[in-house]
């Protein structure tokens, strides 16, 4: 049985090739199936937290981009020309810290989600795939605020859930959990017909604003401002069997 999938797949493959190499034949339907990295560049508002940032007297966050990591594949599911199923997900962080007044201060803003990607294929675009589509998912938020001397102990430590705990030592992080519908344009250019390159976009609109900070309580008053909505600019390398 196994044999004879392969088979049928590989005479599926090359009537797409031979097809798209002639030169009367129109329009045909996408073939094949890939996965791969796919580094991320998302540009999250952080307005809210940089102007919190500032009153720490430490260096603000970067508005350029920040990276984020990850991996996707997909399948065209043949029953439907030129529409393609997988998934993918993306994580990464960044953070600013300084000493300030002897007392060591971080902040650090996370940002991943993911899910399952619908995607149809333009078929008048000839020898690569111009996708249009959405990415159904989730994802996570969160900033971790960090002040501390520098020294620690284990009895410090126990002092400070404690009565009169120490005010220097702080540690807290505030987080969003999120539904999201991402619409995404990516084009796959095909350097063989095993490796492809990827640029692509989208936008990730959530779905969800409740703040919580720390053991799962409800953060109250944060700025409207501060939402896990972001642009985002995607690159990537596929490897798998493509017939563009």
């Amino acid at each position: 049985m196994k044999k004879i999938l392969i088979v049928l797949i590989l005479s599926l493959a090359s009537q797409n090739i031979v097809a798209q190499e002639g030169e009367d034949v129109g329009w045909v339907s996408r073939f094949g199936a890939a996965a791969g990295l796919t580094p991320t560049f998302a540009f999250p508002n952080l307005d809210p937290v940089n102007a919190q940032i500032k009153s720490m007297n430490i260096s603000q966050l970067s508005t350029s981009g920040m990276l984020l990591i990850g991996g996707g594949g997909y399948a065209y599911i043949m029953m439907i020309d030129n529409l393609r199923i997988g998934g993918m997900g993306v994580t990464g962080s960044q953070k600013t810290s300084g000493v300030v007044a002897g007392l060591n201060k971080e902040v650090k803003y996370n940002c991943s989600f993911g899910g399952l990607t619908i995607e149809y294929t333009l078929p008048f675009v000839k020898n690569v795939a111009v996708s249009l589509g959405a990415v159904l998912g989730m994802g996570t938020t969160s900033v971790e605020i960090y002040q501390n001397s520098g020294s620690f102990s284990w009895n410090d430590t126990w002092k400070k859930v404690n009565a009169g705990g120490a005010i220097n030592n702080v540690s807290d992080k505030i987080y969003n959990s999120f539904y999201s519908v991402t619409p995404t344009l990516n084009v796959d250019v095909p350097i063989s017909r095993f490796i492809a390159l990827r640029i692509g976009g989208g936008y990730v609109a959530s779905f969800g604003n409740d703040w919580k900070i720390n053991n799962e309580n409800n953060l109250n008053g944060t700025p409207s401002e501060l939402s896990s909505n972001s642009f985002f600019i995607q690159t990537g390398i596929y490897f798998g069997l493509f017939a563009f």
